[in-house]
C-alpha cells in the first residue's frame, strides 16, 4: 500500500489541488487561499507519513525564518494580482489572450509561458554573480520539506516573477488566470521541495518535483546546476542541465551551500547577505556517484 502511495502521492497532489482550485475560481478566486492552506497541510501530513529522510521533518531553528520568508514573498504575491488590471492596461496587446478558451487551457498555456520564463531567470541566478548572490537565500536551506519552496530573497521573488508574467502582462492574461497561476506555482513548490518519499517512473521526463529538484539543492558546486525547471524538466533535457540517478540518496550534509557553511539563517540576515562583503570557502569534494 506504501509503494502504492509513493507513486500516486504526486500526481494525485498536483492534478487534485489544481482541478480543484479550477473549480473554486469559477465561483471566486478568494477561495483560492484555504484551498491552499488545506494543501499546505496535506504536504505536511504526507511529510511526516512518508518521509524521505526523516531529518527533514524537524525543526532545525529555521521555522519561524521559513513563515517570514512565506509571508513576505506570499504579499508581494497578492500585491502583483492586485496590480494586474492596471499592468495589463499598459502592457497588452489588445485581444491577443484566448479568452474564449476553457478555463483550465488558458491556466495550461499562462503554466507553459510562465515556466519558460521563470526557468530561464533560475539558470541565469547560477551564471550571474549578482542574481546568484539573492538567489543563494534559496539555496542556503539544509533540509527540504514543502513550506521552504516559498522561502526566497523577496528581491528575487520579484525578478522571477517578473520574468514569467511579462509575457503574460503583454498578451493581456485576465485576472483570474492570473490568480490561478499563482496558486499552481505554490503547489508545484510545495512538491518540488516536499520531503515526501515519491516515485515518479516516467512522469520524471516531465515534472520537475522532489526527487529531481532535491539533486539542485546539493551543496557541491557545479554540479548542483542541474534540474532548473519550476513545472516542467523539458527545458533541462533539451539543453542538456536534466539529471536524474537513483545510486545516490540525498542525505544529510548533502544540502546548503559547500563554501558558505557560515552562511546567515536568521530572516533578516538573510535580506542584508545579498550585499554583504563574503569570504568563501573551498568547495566540498563531490561524491564519485554524482559526477556526470
Amino acid at each position: 500500500m506504501k509503494r502504492l502511495m509513493t507513486g500516486l502521492y504526486a500526481p494525485l497532489f498536483w492534478g487534485g489541488f489544481i482541478a480543484g482550485g479550477l473549480w473554486l475560481a469559477e465561483l471566486s478566486t478568494l477561495w483560492l487561499l484555504p484551498l491552499f492552506l488545506a494543501a499546505l497541510a496535506v504536504s505536511f501530513a504526507a511529510e511526516w507519513a512518508m518521509p524521505y529522510e526523516a531529518f527533514c521533518n524537524l525543526p532545525a531553528g529555521d521555522r519561524r525564518r521559513d513563515i517570514c520568508h512565506a509571508l513576505v514573498n506570499e504579499a508581494l504575491s497578492a500585491l502583483g494580482l492586485l496590480a494586474l488590471p492596471g499592468l495589463v492596461t499598459l502592457l497588452a496587446i489588445e485581444g491577443v489572450w484566448p479568452r474564449g478558451w476553457p478555463l483550465w487551457l488558458q491556466l495550461g498555456m499562462a503554466i507553459f509561458i510562465a515556466d519558460a520564463g521563470i526557468s530561464l531567470m533560475h539558470y541565469a541566478s547560477h551564471r550571474v554573480s549578482w542574481l546568484w548572490r539573492l538567489h543563494a537565500v534559496h539555496h542556503s536551506v539544509e533540509r527540504l520539506y514543502g513550506f521552504n519552496g516559498l522561502m526566497k530573497h523577496p528581491l528575487h521573488q520579484l525578478l522571477e516573477a517578473s520574468a514569467g508574467l511579462l509575457p503574460l502582462l503583454v498578451l493581456g492574461i485576465p485576472s483570474p488566470v492570473a490568480a490561478l497561476l499563482a496558486f499552481a506555482i505554490a503547489i508545484q513548490l510545495l512538491l518540488q521541495h516536499s520531503n515526501v518519499d515519491m516515485r515518479l517512473g516516467f512522469l520524471r521526463w516531465i515534472f520537475a518535483w522532489a526527487p529531481l529538484h532535491r539533486f539542485h539543492h546539493m551543496k557541491y558546486g557545479r554540479a548542483g546546476d542541474v534540474n532548473f525547471g519550476l513545472f516542467f524538466t523539458v527545458w533541462d533535457w533539451l539543453s542538456g542541465t536534466g539529471f536524474y540517478t537513483e545510486d545516490y540518496r540525498i542525505g544529510q550534509g548533502d544540502l546548503g551551500i559547500g563554501n558558505r557553511p557560515d552562511f546567515p539563517r536568521d530572516y533578516v540576515g538573510q535580506l542584508f547577505y545579498p550585499f554583504a562583503a563574503v569570504r568563501l570557502s573551498r568547495e566540498p569534494h563531490v561524491p564519485d556517484a554524482l559526477r556526470r
